[in-house]
């Protein structure tokens, strides 16, 4: 597993990343979240060994990054902010080379970077020179670097930074079959690739854990959360609204032109049942409904602004 113990960054009198701590076991792929400036590009710096802590330190399947950091860096693949490439290089020598660096020669070594040129979807480009690729394929560059090894464990900074949707399509994929046998820490701010990948959750603001939970379990803190959405042809009298709004366990009900939302005082198929029932005896003119799951992105607000 990757052990992250009480790591704490402080630059001058800022206090970047204060005191953080958790645990990632095989076949987790933990999403890293927070607003711009949160901590987690410092976060991950200091778990691969690239920045060095003020205290604390973390353990990559059993080395400890800080005493023993060549071991723990065999472990690990590491895709850092930016995709750091050499620019002068074609995308084939730049993988050669570092397939050379982690140790591999020979038929091995020739066959280690043509796999991941097909796996990272770069066949088109590898005799380019990097410095005239687009970004997303920089992107995916820097990304081969980080699996040529296939690694234990892998620290993903912003993977698809840069990637158009079909991209970024397959690289979560990737992500999701390589989860099986690794550990895997994927920062990002896009809420959509976080419950696309992530099994689970830490959501960070200044510095600080604020939440660490599943996707489905940040989505069942939402005030949305078992929610129904009903669309209607029309809006209903004002008499039937309040009717529903004065049943027990409705907590409130909104109305936004033909689109009304129900709330309830506790989620579930009976709240559910009961609502429809009463659009039911009462007529309303309904064309659809939908039960919400929860909104992650009013999850995240409330949690990193205090809203």
């Amino acid at each position: 597993m990757i052990q992250v113990k009480g790591l704490t960054k402080v630059f001058g009198q800022k206090v970047a990343v204060d005191n953080i701590s958790f645990d990632v076991e095989k076949g987790e792929v933990l999403g890293f979240l927070g607003p711009n400036a949160a901590g987690k590009t410092t976060t991950m710096r200091m778990i691969t060994g690239f920045l060095t802590p003020t205290s604390g330190t973390a353990i990559i399947g059993g080395h400890d990054i800080l005493d023993d950091p060549l071991n723990a860096r065999k472990k690990l693949g590491y895709l850092p902010e930016n995709a750091p490439v050499y620019p002068d290089m074609t995308v084939y020598g730049f993988l050669d080379f570092i397939a050379d660096i982690r140790g591999f020669s020979g038929k091995e070594r020739r066959r280690k970077v043509e796999d991941i040129i097909e796996r990272c979807f770069l066949s088109e480009v590898k005799y380019q020179s990097i410095m005239i690729l687009s970004k997303g394929f920089k992107q995916r560059v820097c990304l081969a670097q980080s699996l040529i090894h296939d690694p234990e464990y892998l620290i993903l900074d912003e993977p698809t930074d840069g990637l158009d949707p079909n991209q970024k399509h397959e690289v979560r994929n990737m992500i999701k079959e390589m989860a099986k046998n690794k550990a895997i820490i994927l920062s990002t701010h896009i809420l959509e690739e976080m419950e696309a990948v992530c099994t689970r959750a830490i959501i960070i603001a200044k510095g600080t854990i604020m939440a660490d939970d599943t996707p489905e379990g940040l989505k069942a803190r939402s005030t949305m959360h078992g929610a129904v959405r009903i669309d209607m042809d029309a809006i209903p009298e004002e008499e039937l609204i309040n009717g529903l709004k004065g049943l027990s366990g409705v907590k409130g009900v909104s109305m936004e032109d033909k689109r009304m939302i129900v709330y309830p005082e506790k989620p579930g198929p009976d709240f559910v049942d009961m609502v429809m029932e009463y659009i039911k005896d009462h007529e309303f003119p309904v064309s659809s409904y939908f039960v919400e799951e929860g909104r992650i992105d009013e999850v995240f607000r409330r949690i990193t602004l205090g809203e």
